[in-house]
């Protein structure tokens, strides 16, 4: 017999009959039935987590909650940094972690959870994930993004986005754009090159958005380049709509707003949280006046009326399961952990061997960063309890220092020494504690706690395995690295990260993480040094699109440790590279296929790392750019194939004179390796740029351009050898005259044709070859 009936959460615009959806009322005759304060009314929220609800015209409130790693709904006192409690939810693995996965099945995974538990709570729209780049290891909230690489990054938050959504729940891409800092972020101003922007900063988000399609994008609180993030039209219109094609809502960060009515213009939709309709009324009054179009306040209406419809549509999902989704955290966390070191294989742990356990840490785990994101967890796993599940009474523990005090307490100190001396081996677990690694704060500096170190050091002399295990979010500097035989980088595991790392120490599970980010030896020696968190209330990216291994691997800095480094307890062999083609024009797509095999005795996991590096030096480039990843599971002695496709963008630059991404036409070293410093094979392609690009010459325009844009070429040749006849300069210098000469001419611009001729060449003359080199075919 066949069912009529509605859903839980009524919809406004929606009924279901006989298992089909029925249209009864569509998007814009809600919109012509709704008065103009009515529609005012809507731009903003009705209470901290809620937008507003007209309940005469059914149009029903929708709650949008953080995330984004966990579901974070508060009922009771709501705030926006975490302070207040909220339901028990699963707490997976933060972003800084799930970047090291590089593993985007499972976070399309992580995210259908997220879905579920959001439906379970009736959240509409979980408010992630955070895409910003990893500017400076320095940033307090850089526990919430994924990586240092843009590619990276918009790749793996796409399925994020997917997963969430695949289960009926909007997501809320943040936060846009170049919010990459907490010191001053609700005013900062980052001045930031159109090239850098497009090349790192929009482009962590162009894939998210462009492919994972969500529902909402949240604009970010600072200034770009002199506008703030509310009302920046270039950035919320020009590029997320005309560009990228974006028909989703715009919403801003919680208290972002700054001008209500250049903010409407320029593509914000939703302000949250409320504001008491003191900015509704600012807009009606705009109407009213006539310095407001109404179309304005029907077009922000007219998407949230559109995303209302999205989540009223939805379907039914399975119910919330706690203990599936714990598992799974184990699963994810797993693949987040990092194996940076391994001497003598002092890893894994032997079930039969005395293990000493050091650091509060090891029963007092971080899951997670302190803010927005602070998640209330279903279960937490103990780092030692489930060391004890494997080694049982051969597992020993000694508190050794408390992460919350300053000073060592020597009764722990020797309780740590005797249990150093009694071990064969020594788990030491350190890290940074939530104060250092929080919304709002930047940290000042890569160091653990002083009270940390002293207390390793401290303990070196009693024992010689020792392997250090680190809780942090970010980068953290690492003096003990040659005095430790073994350092896993656990960094922030979510609730499930305790029994994740014990089972990675007895090699009940094979580390697959590697690092997406870069660990420097010195915070002298990030690309921000001079520039973080900047002067006043302005901060200039003056390193420019070298960020992260862009910087270490084209100014040959060596890092503590590299991008995409992560160590295994088995071995891969890079066999082979093929491309489908050795010569193309940027129109077409080439193939890259590798071969890998696993050479070691365990099932492991490898991350197989593409990059370019452009063989052309008329622009400068970073060395090498991550372009492709693939994560491979391989069985002793098995290999595996990593194929990769490359299109236009895997060779491009951003031309600011031309806006638009262009391929200089050329060689390019396609370098496929373990790591941004460990490349195993390279193969090289010749690409063809089919832009036609009309270059705009005038008289301050040098030889030399002329001569490097192909279509003026043969006229630059004519007018070069003139210059050297005529111009009176003596070019007879050097072995190689002719070299010598065009070097040099290279660099003078057209006007001296006139000036150093005498007026020989005419100003006349001077205006037709402009005009000439300007109306090229």
């Amino acid at each position: 017999m066949r069912r009529s009936y509605c859903y839980q959460a009524v919809a406004p615009f929606f009924i279901l009959k006989g298992d089909k959806m029925k249209d009864i009322t569509s998007v814009e005759d809600i919109l012509k039935k709704l008065t103009l304060e009515e529609k005012c009314s809507l731009l903003s929220g009705e209470s901290f987590w809620y937008s507003q609800s007209i309940e005469k015209k059914r149009i029903e409130k929708m709650m949008f909650t953080d995330g984004p790693h966990g579901l974070r709904k508060q009922n009771d006192k709501a705030d926006h940094l975490g302070m207040n409690k909220s339901v028990p939810a699963t707490c997976f693995p933060p972003a800084c972690a799930l970047g090291a996965s590089w593993n985007e099945n499972l976070i399309y995974e992580m995210g259908e959870a997220l879905g579920i538990e959001c439906r379970t709570e009736n959240v509409a729209v979980l408010l992630g994930p955070g895409v910003n780049i990893k500017r400076s290891p320095l940033c307090g909230r850089n526990f919430e993004y994924f990586s240092e690489d843009p590619y990276l990054s918009s790749h793996l938050a796409k399925q994020h986005i997917m997963g969430v959504q695949s289960k009926g729940v909007g997501t809320s891409v943040k936060h846009f754009i170049a919010n990459n800092q907490e010191t001053k972020r609700l005013t900062l101003n980052a001045v930031v090159d159109e090239r850098t922007l497009r090349e790192i900063y929009f482009a962590s988000f162009e894939t998210a958005i462009r492919e994972g399609n969500p529902w909402t994008v949240m604009c970010a609180y600072n200034q770009l380049n002199g506008h703030f993030g509310s009302e920046h039209k270039y950035v919320l219109n020009d590029v997320l709509r005309d560009e990228w094609k974006y028909d989703g809502l715009v919403v801003t960060d919680w208290g972002a707003t700054n001008d209500r009515v250049e903010g409407l213009i320029a593509g914000q939709d939703l302000e949250m949280p409320s504001s008491g309709d003191v900015n509704d009324r600012k807009v009606q009054k705009a109407v009213e006046d006539g310095i407001l179009s109404e179309e304005y306040v029907d077009r922000a209406v007219r998407r949230l009326l559109k995303l209302s419809q999205k989540v009223h549509e939805r379907k039914e999902v399975e119910p919330f399961d706690k203990e599936k989704h714990h598992a799974l955290a184990k699963r994810i966390a797993s693949e987040c952990i990092v194996l940076l070191k391994n001497e003598d294989k002092i890893l894994p742990l032997n079930q039969t061997e005395k293990i000493g356990v050091v650091g509060e840490f090891a029963v007092k785990a971080r899951l997670q960063g302190g803010g927005s994101s602070h998640i209330n967890p279903t279960f937490t796993d103990c780092i030692l309890d489930e060391m004890r599940k494997t080694g049982g009474e051969l597992v020993s523990f000694a508190k050794g220092f408390a992460m919350d005090q300053d000073c060592l307490d020597e009764n722990m100190v020797k309780e740590a020494i005797q249990l150093a001396k009694e071990s064969d081996k020594l788990v030491v677990c350190m890290g940074l504690p939530e104060s250092y690694e929080t919304e709002g704060l930047d940290r000042t500096h890569l160091n653990l706690p002083e009270i940390q170190l002293e207390f390793l050091e401290r303990i070196f002399p009693y024992n010689e395995n020792i392997v250090v295990v680190l809780n942090n979010g970010a980068p953290v500097a690492m003096p003990f690295e040659n005095k430790v035989k073994g350092i896993v980088e656990g960094y922030l595991l979510g609730q499930a990260g305790g029994a994740a790392v014990a089972e990675m120490l007895y090699g009940m599970t094979n580390p697959s993480g590697k690092l997406a980010e870069t660990f420097p030896q010195r915070l002298e020696d990030t690309p921000s040094f001079l520039n973080f968190p900047g002067e006043g209330y302005k901060v200039e990216y003056r390193e420019g699109i070298f960020v992260g291994y862009r910087h270490y691997d084209t100014k040959k800095i060596k890092p503590q440790f590299c991008f995409g480094y992560g160590l295994s307890y088995t071995d891969f062999s890079y066999d082979s590279i093929h491309v489908d083609k050795k010569k193309a024009d940027d129109q077409e797509k080439i193939t890259v296929t590798v071969e890998i095999t696993n050479i070691g005795k365990r099932t492991g996991k490898e991350i197989v790392q593409l990059y370019v590096h452009d063989r052309q030096t008329a622009v400068t480039r970073p060395e090498k750019e991550l372009k492709g990843f693939c994560k491979l599971e391989l069985n002793p002695g098995q290999t595996g194939k990593a194929v990769f496709e490359l299109d236009k963008r895997s060779f491009a630059y951003y031309d600011v004179e031309q806006k638009d991404f262009l391929v200089q036409t050329g060689d390019f070293d396609i370098l496929v390796g373990a790591s941004s410093q460990d490349i195993r094979l390279q193969e090289q392609v010749y690409v063809k740029s089919t832009a036609v690009i009309h270059k705009q010459f005038h008289k301050n325009s040098t030889f030399g351009e002329i001569y490097e844009y192909l279509p003026t070429r043969e006229i630059a040749e004519e007018m070069m050898d003139y210059f050297k006849r005529e111009s009176g300069i003596d070019f007879e210098l050097g072995d190689n005259v002719e070299d010598f000469a065009f070097r040099v001419i290279c660099d003078f611009p057209l006007k001296t044709l006139v000036t150093f001729t005498k007026g020989k060449y005419s100003e006349a003359q001077l205006d037709e070859l402009i005009h000439k080199l300007n109306h090229v075919n």
